[in-house]
């Protein structure tokens, strides 16, 4: 008898069939019945369980709007001028409680580290911007006391945080329309001063008969501050907002026609004699290779240009335009209406890191191949 046939005879191996290794009961995974927990569900609890760890930094975040919400609800309101009461000042309290309940529920969904999904997205955005929290609940806490509750900081020139409520429910016509001609008018003037810049930092950096007469130019020219202009620019422009685009174009265009300049003159030249061994011509050169291997310092030239643009917006808007945050704030300042002003401030401010957000999320998709040599 054959060696097969014995151990199919002891019911060992059958025979043309292979031995399957039954699981171990140590390593068995568990029977879950379907439909009993969500599937997202079961898998954040199984991640997260045995591991709940109270963030307890959190109740930093607590404390600090409670306070707020106290000293706004709780402390009566100095008497300035014409109010015994500042406006908005019990919604403002209400709000700060209504926060810090929040602050107490994500405190307690931040203690679940391995989370994951939304649930465990929005711990670990909690655990990243509290810090902040704190520190704007201290910040609103001591800026309400020394402003509605004590006078310390005495009015029109302070008024508390609630007051600036009042402003952008009663006056969001008026600032809405200045914050976007302001967005308007500066969209305007950075275009057409990128274009120009690209094109005139490309244009000296590929020719040297360009180089030869452009390049005095820019060196003799593009230090000066474009606001020492705006008289000239006034006298030969149609009108103020024609003028204001040119000073805007003007602040952008210098750092990015150096900048672009820069980065087509430190382009490898292996690049261009590859594609002129492939047959390229001047204008793939141009198009094709030396503004892609520019476009990393075209960036920088850009985030200079933007924040050189703001400081000509807002001159400007003072000086001759008639609508935008700029006149906005000269139009509070000539009224006393000082809250307005910092009302107009903080429209201000959110615009313009909004707009260099917006341009940071461009450069991170245009230069992505960047993301492994440059710390972004």
């Amino acid at each position: 008898m054959s060696v097969m046939s014995s151990a199919a005879i002891l019911g060992q191996l059958p025979i043309g069939a292979t031995r399957q290794k039954s699981p171990s009961p140590a390593v068995a995974a568990p029977q879950v019945s379907r439909g009993s927990v969500a599937p997202g569900t079961a898998k954040a609890i199984a991640a997260s369980a045995g591991d709940f760890r109270f963030y307890w930094f959190g109740l930093f975040a607590v404390a600090a709007w409670l306070a707020l919400g106290f000293i706004a609800l709780g402390i009566p309101d100095k008497p300035a001028g014409f109010n015994d009461v500042w406006p908005y000042t019990q919604e403002f309290g209400m709000g700060a409680l209504v926060l810090s309940a929040l602050w107490a529920v994500l405190s307690v969904q931040a203690g679940f580290r391995r989370a994951t999904g939304v649930f465990g997205r929005i711990g670990a955005m909690f655990r990243y911007v509290a810090p902040w929290i704190v520190t704007i609940g201290i910040f609103l806490a001591v800026w309400e006391t020394l402003t509605a509750k004590t006078g310390v900081l005495e009015p029109p020139f302070f008024a508390p945080p609630s007051s600036l409520i009042d402003i952008y429910v009663s006056d969001y016509a008026r600032l809405a329309e200045s914050a976007f001609n302001s967005v308007k008018l500066l969209l305007e003037g950075v275009i057409w001063g990128a274009v120009i810049g690209l094109a005139v930092g490309v244009a000296i950096g590929w020719s040297r008969a360009i180089n030869y007469w452009v390049h005095p130019l820019l060196r003799f020219l593009g230090p000066l501050p474009p606001t020492a202009l705006l008289p000239i620019a006034f006298f030969f422009f149609p009108s103020s907002h024609a003028a204001s685009v040119f000073l805007i174009a003007l602040a952008t265009g210098f750092p990015v026609a150096i900048l672009s300049w820069s980065g087509v003159a430190s382009v490898n030249k292996a690049y261009y004699d590859v594609a002129r061994t492939m047959g390229a011509s001047e204008w793939f050169l141009i198009f094709r290779v030396a503004i892609p291997a520019a476009l990393p310092q075209v960036f920088v030239g850009l985030f200079m240009g933007f924040g050189a643009s703001f400081v000509v917006l807002v001159v400007a808007e003072m000086m001759g335009v008639k609508s935008g945050l700029g006149w906005y704030l000269t139009w509070a300042q000539g009224y006393a209406a000082y809250v307005n002003m910092y009302a107009g401030l903080i429209v201000m401010t959110i615009i313009f890191s909004s707009l260099i957000s917006l341009l940071f999320s461009v450069r991170d998709r245009v230069l992505v191949w960047q993301k492994g040599t440059v710390k972004w």
